[in-house]
């Protein structure tokens, strides 16, 4: 089967390389799935995970949005933050959707960025549901 170059890289550097054969992720147009050979393109991603099958196994990879492109040898995400499923603090991601939650409760009492809070809850909901793919 034939395989893609596949790179997440995020501003503090690479978070995961290798050759796949299949790379399925969401983008803001919608769900995607790259083959090997698939025609060049760039599309923004949703906070959403990255699924990466190779040889009947697949690794799963929390993102926080970003950006795809498609080469046809190669796909390159570069995200605000991405995680593989394996290094995932659950502790840490169920704390921040507490405080998240929280947030979200107080913002009718206070002036907390609803947006802000909304993002922060959907990073952590995504970091828990790839953790829970290992």
């Amino acid at each position: 089967m034939k395989t893609i170059k596949v790179s997440v890289v995020t501003p503090d550097g690479p978070v995961y390389e290798s050759d796949v054969e299949m790379v399925s992720t969401k983008a803001q147009s919608g769900e995607l799935g790259i083959l090997p050979g698939h025609i060049p393109m760039v599309a923004p991603l949703q906070i959403g995970s990255v699924r990466l099958k190779n040889g009947g196994k697949t690794e799963y990879v929390a993102v926080s949005g970003g950006l795809l492109e498609v080469r046809p040898d190669q796909v390159s995400i570069l995200a605000q933050s991405a995680e593989v499923s394996d290094s995932i603090d659950v502790e840490r991601a169920l704390r921040a959707k507490e405080r998240a939650e929280e947030r979200l409760r107080e913002q009718q009492r206070s002036h907390v960025d609803f947006k802000r809070a909304e993002m922060a809850l959907q990073r952590a909901i995504n970091r828990i549901s790839v953790s829970e793919k290992r």
